[in-house]
C-alpha cells in the first residue's frame, strides 16, 4: 500500500479539470477507504461551506505564506 502524501490539516490546491468540480485551496480533513487502492482524502473548501472526497492525482502541495 502507497503512504499518503497529505496530512490531515494541511492546505492544498485542488487542480481537478472536471467542470462539476470548483478547483482553489481546501484543507485535508481524513484519508478514507477506497476500493480501487488509489489513495483518496475528505477535504474542506476554504472559500464555501463545501466538503468533498479528492483523489490523491487531484490535488497538491499548497504553501500559504
Amino acid at each position: 500500500m502507497a503512504e499518503a502524501k497529505f496530512r490531515p490539516g494541511q492546505i492544498v490546491e485542488f487542480t481537478s479539470r472536471s467542470h462539476t468540480r470548483s478547483a482553489g485551496r481546501f484543507e485535508v480533513l481524513r484519508q478514507v477507504p477506497s476500493e480501487t487502492g488509489e489513495i483518496r482524502y475528505r477535504v474542506r473548501s476554504l472559500q464555501e461551506p463545501h466538503e468533498r472526497v479528492a483523489s490523491e492525482h487531484e490535488l497538491q502541495d499548497c504553501r500559504i505564506e
